[in-house]
């Protein structure tokens, strides 16, 4: 295997540790609308990802420089042909983490209800968006001769992308519902059960049209494992849901996102981005990639930071692990 291979299979990892965490982050973020019926229940929904929303965007600011080094065609087609939906992403990343942060600085309740607001829609978006953008790189867009994006933002909004969008969000959405019943105690534990039971239906519903289409248009042996890997997971994490089973489900429903990305990268695969105009034009892992010598330092490097990343971050979890309830809140300070 080629140091460029490698780093394809590199970046698809962190693309799926991205999202599988920061899946049930956004999850917990729409959740705040959902689920919580009053202001101490919000603050539960906050707090189950407080230690760590921050912690699971290091994946994504690692798939996006280990992008940018390893393969810098893909990179400045990636960002110049997606620059609208991906500036709309940060930005909705950043005032997501304004919100954390500035939500419980005054004790206005319409300051607050603005914060939580901003947290339910800055999550909302992104989690629809990557979906949007995934889809249309697995599909294929405009690329010409030159390796350049000569399509609309029109384009992107395509049947496809738009359903790839439904998916990501109904499923973050319900790994999210699984990850609060598996943090939680109390009321707020059995309604996030119950909300994850119809949330997983209808997530299923359009999971299974979205990676049947792909199978049949882009797919081969090895995304038809996935794919079978993923609807099995997703429907078994129902059953453990149902069950009662959060552990299992949360596990469950994180093996779904690991199988359906891997499934996207399959089929993907030797495609960085492929062109719709001329499969001559497409970005491979071969001329999109940068020199030997600079994929060998950056294997280097990874192989000694990567370990202890991982370490700190699986301590984190550790430490914040136990469930919480409203009997947990504290009175405001103010």
């Amino acid at each position: 295997m080629e140091l460029h291979d490698v780093w394809f299979v590199a970046i698809a990892v962190l693309w799926i540790g991205y999202f599988f965490l920061e899946g049930f982050d956004f999850g917990v973020g729409v959740l705040t609308r959902l689920l919580a019926r009053n202001r101490p229940e919000k603050r539960v929904l906050i707090n189950t990802i407080g230690p760590v929303w921050d912690g699971n965007e290091v994946w994504l600011l690692s798939a996006g420089g280990a992008t940018f080094a390893a393969f810098p065609e893909w990179y400045a087609t990636l960002f110049s042909g997606f620059y609208l939906p991906l500036l709309l992403i940060l930005v909705c990343l950043i005032v997501r983490g304004v919100a954390f942060e500035y939500r419980a600085k005054r004790p206005e309740e319409k300051w607050q209800r603005n914060w939580e607001t901003a947290i339910f829609w800055t999550s909302l978006l992104p989690a629809f968006l990557w979906g949007v953008a995934f889809a249309n790189i697995v599909r294929g867009v405009k690329i010409d001769r030159d390796f350049e994006y000569v399509g609309s933002v029109v384009d992107l909004l395509n049947p496809y992308a738009v359903l790839g969008g439904l998916v990501t969000l109904t499923l973050f959405t319900f790994h999210g519902t699984v990850f609060v019943g598996l943090k939680t105690v109390g009321d707020i534990r059995e309604r996030a059960r119950k909300l994850a039971l119809r949330v997983g239906a209808v997530t299923a519903g359009l999971a299974l049209l979205f990676v049947l289409w792909t199978q049949i248009e882009k797919g081969d042996g090895a995304s038809l494992v996935a794919l079978i890997v993923a609807v099995a997971a997703l429907v078994a994490a129902l059953v453990a849901v149902r069950a009662g089973r959060e552990g299992w489900a949360f596990a469950l429903s994180g093996l779904t996102i690991v199988a359906a990305v891997a499934m996207l990268f399959l089929t993907l695969f030797p495609n960085v981005m492929p062109s719709s105009l001329n499969e001559d034009w497409s970005l491979t892992v071969t001329n999109a990639s940068s020199s030997p010598y600079t994929l060998k330092i950056m294997t280097w490097c990874a192989a000694i930071a990567t370990p202890i990343v991982m370490l700190y971050q699986g301590w984190t979890y550790w430490v914040f692990r136990k469930r919480i309830g409203t009997q947990h809140i504290a009175e405001p300070a103010h």
